[in-house]
């Protein structure tokens, strides 16, 4: 299993570096490695989660973006699919990850999920609020106004911290970078000094 995921992780990595993918520049750096860091943390306080599971879901949540970014969903579920397959996951295996990935997509109710979604999740939602995620965000996105962008990423923030973001230690960890990065966005305290 370690040689199939090292595999995968190396195939990720290889297509996230292709400059057809906007993400191309920093994205393994400064997305799927800070996920991958947050995850492991999580598999220690979590030890029953499946850790290959767990890493396998951190390599394969954004599939789908980073080979068809305008059907990054359907992507998935389907080049996803065929990818896992190509690698050498039975079939079982593969029917399980697309299964959470889905569930990991739709950010209903994942404080429900099995845990090694919640742990890629709260990765995921949390790894947007450590390095220059959200400021490379307007780089790519530069014919947006101000105000869109803006509006966007607390859009975004606010999402990732409500749904995506389920487990308390995440939370607790990550409360100081949340309240930070919703006022970079523009919501601003009453008091300065307090």
């Amino acid at each position: 299993m370690k040689d199939l995921i090292n595999n995968l992780k190396k195939e990720i990595v290889t297509l996230s570096n292709k400059p057809t993918f906007i993400h191309h520049s920093w994205f393994v750096k400064y997305h799927l490695e800070i996920v991958e860091k947050i995850a492991l943390e999580l598999c220690e306080k979590y030890p029953h989660a499946d850790k290959n599971l767990v890493l396998i879901l951190v390599w394969m949540h954004d599939y789908g973006k980073i080979v068809d970014y305008d059907h990054q969903y359907e992507a998935t579920l389907t080049k996803g699919k065929e990818k896992l397959i190509e690698f050498g996951f039975s079939t079982e295996m593969t029917k399980k990850i697309i299964a959470y990935i889905k569930l990991f997509d739709a950010k209903e109710n994942l404080s429900a999920a099995p845990i090694e979604i919640q742990i890629v999740s709260s990765a995921d939602g949390a790894s947007h609020f450590v390095g220059p995620f959200y400021h490379i965000f307007w780089k790519e996105f530069n014919k947006w106004s101000d105000g869109e962008l803006i509006a966007e990423n607390l859009r975004k923030a606010k999402v990732d911290w409500k749904k995506k973001v389920v487990l308390p230690e995440i939370k607790e960890a990550f409360n100081k970078r949340f309240q930070f990065v919703i006022e970079s966005f523009g919501t601003l305290p009453e008091k300065y000094l307090e």
